[in-house]
């Protein structure tokens, strides 16, 4: 059992949703990204997204872009981004943490060697946005034999053929993009969301959280009532992005994390 694995179980006896953050890590620098990512349990987070930056992040819309762009400008890297990840365990062993990015940066490392460093900072699981089922040779089937959780992307247009596939191989949990799109462009709709959730969790057998288009307490509330989870990125990533304290960004945080654990 993963540290997301255990997390799920622990809200479902608890009768709670969960809440997933996305930081870019290393944005805007790394000393400032570690007191943030340090500072998200305790403002309700249950388990960390940590964005992998990348030089052509083709899913990502501009916040996220410019985030990867301003952690690359201060010198981070994937190397860097599993330092983090063990300065973070080295107070927090049990929070979940799930790296999300691109495979380049991966595949540049060597998968075996990639795997094993993220096993041994800590990762829990991985979403890699670029590799389809297709390829689950390449990283997910190694992934999930070294202990770490492969997280599938659902989408609008992942219709009733398609899905069996998608979910295959996933573990952890299945990440529903609430929109068609990149990221940060429309708002989610808990009405059309509902149908499709219930969807893949029959497909899965696996907890659903609903990403993309999510950015108020009342949002998260509202989209955390028809899922097992809301995942909320690009409205935080501005925060940062527009110089707020980290102890603001948290406090925004914490406001997310209320409203999607009210539901």
């Amino acid at each position: 059992m993963t540290r997301i694995d255990a997390k799920f179980e622990d809200l479902r006896a608890r009768g709670k949703k969960a809440f997933v953050s996305y930081v870019m890590a290393g944005d805007p620098d790394y000393d400032r990204s570690l007191e943030i990512v340090r500072g998200l349990p305790a403002a309700g987070v249950d388990i960390i997204e940590l964005g992998l930056p990348f030089t052509d992040p083709m899913a990502d819309g501009p916040t996220i872009q410019l985030a990867g762009q301003r952690a690359l400008e201060a010198g981070m890297t994937l190397a860097r981004t599993l330092e983090m990840v063990r300065a973070f365990r080295a107070e927090d062993d049990t929070t979940p943490i799930v790296l999300m990015g691109y495979y380049n940066p991966i595949y540049s490392m060597g998968v075996e060697k990639f795997l094993a460093e993220a096993k041994d900072a800590g990762i829990d699981g991985l979403i890699v946005v670029d590799l389809p089922p297709e390829e689950d040779i390449e990283l997910c089937l190694p992934a999930q034999d070294a202990g770490l959780n492969f997280i599938r992307l659902a989408t609008p247009t992942t219709d009733d053929k398609r899905l069996p596939r998608v979910v295959q191989n996933t573990s952890g949990f299945v990440y529903y993009v609430s929109i068609t799109g990149i990221t940060g462009s429309a708002e989610a709709n808990a009405t059309d969301v509902s149908p499709e959730v219930a969807r893949i969790q029959k497909a899965s057998g696996l907890p659903v959280i609903v990403g993309f288009g999510v950015n108020t307490p009342e949002k998260a509330r509202a989209i955390a009532e028809v899922a097992d989870g809301v995942v909320i990125g690009s409205a935080i990533v501005n925060r940062i992005a527009n110089g707020d304290s980290a102890e603001d960004v948290l406090a925004f945080v914490k406001s997310l994390a209320d409203g999607a654990h009210s539901a």
